[in-house]
């Protein structure tokens, strides 16, 4: 029996408990990745990550992420939620205000804004790449967006990180509305080998300015409530399509909603870089008796 340290997290959350949950283990340092995988798939989390020590000097910590089924390279609320833990463990410490995170993208930087509850931690997502676009770049993509209009930029399939269909949407209400058909949406998530389909609206709201929402049957998700990668994606896909536009420098973002959470994402976006993050909270801080 190992006695570790576990840490539950509420990561992108307006609210309390309107974010997303990440399970963060610390101190598994001898475990192997299928040791690590076994306990990711008990958590049944969408995300547990592992905090490691460094093999890369230029990094503060190192990060491995689990879904229940397999391990991934990078994942957005997982990197910030990790930060969090790391900083929250005093496992890191920032330099010049930025935290390195060693992970299978790379190293990362994880800029640090503000102090205790009211600290945001952004991630500089992966460079973006726009694979195709049009309503008719793929043969499913016409069923996937059925019954919903579409906006002004057109659905795109964009790698970065993680591969997803973007797709905006006429407006906030038809967006929060939708009924999506997550057979077709899934069909296309295998037929091009990417997470599934994001689809976001633009919004006049004090609080935010872009409404979200994740379909990722790729990873076995029906709907994700706080997508950081895919948010990234789409800072980036508005910045390329409109550099003069009133998004192009940033803006907030809210997600997860239609069921039944309230996540809230900070997008900053700079000539040479997309930013995307927000802020964690620790529901639970406590030990981990494992047998590996």
């Amino acid at each position: 029996m190992t006695s570790l340290r576990y840490l539950h997290l509420d990561v992108f959350a307006a609210t309390l408990g309107g974010g997303n949950h990440l399970g963060v283990v610390i101190g598994a340092d001898d475990w192997s990745a299928v040791q690590m995988q076994r306990f990711a798939r008990w958590t049944a989390l969408v995300e547990t990550t592992f905090l490691l020590p460094p093999t890369e000097a230029a990094a503060s910590y190192r990060v491995r992420i689990f879904t229940p089924h397999k391990e991934i390279p990078f994942a957005g609320h997982p990197s910030i939620g990790s930060a969090h833990a790391a900083l929250e463990c005093g496992l890191a410490e920032p330099r010049d205000g930025v935290l390195w995170q060693q992970c299978g993208a790379g190293v990362l930087p994880i800029r640090i804004t503000g102090l205790g509850a009211m600290r945001e931690l952004l991630l500089q997502s992966p460079a973006e790449q726009v694979l195709d676009d049009g309503r008719d770049a793929h043969p499913l993509l016409p069923a996937t967006l059925a019954g919903i209009e579409l906006g002004a930029l057109p659905p795109a399939l964009v790698d970065g990180g993680r591969r997803w269909w973007l797709a905006e949407i006429a407006d906030e209400a038809s967006l929060r509305a939708w009924q999506p058909d997550h057979a077709a949406i899934g069909a296309l998530a295998r037929a091009s080998d990417s997470m599934g389909l994001c689809v976001f609206a633009r919004a006049a709201h004090a609080e935010y300015q872009l409404v979200v929402r994740a379909f990722p049957p790729g990873v076995g998700i029906v709907e994700d409530p706080a997508s950081g990668a895919a948010n990234g994606l789409i800072a980036a896909y508005i910045a390329r399509a409109e550099p003069d536009g009133p998004l192009a420098r940033g803006y907030h973002v809210s997600q997860g909603r239609e069921i039944g959470h309230d996540a809230r994402l900070v997008v900053r976006i700079e000539p040479d870089a997309v930013w995307t993050g927000g802020r964690s909270h620790t529901v639970i801080d406590g030990t981990l008796d494992w047998v590996p």
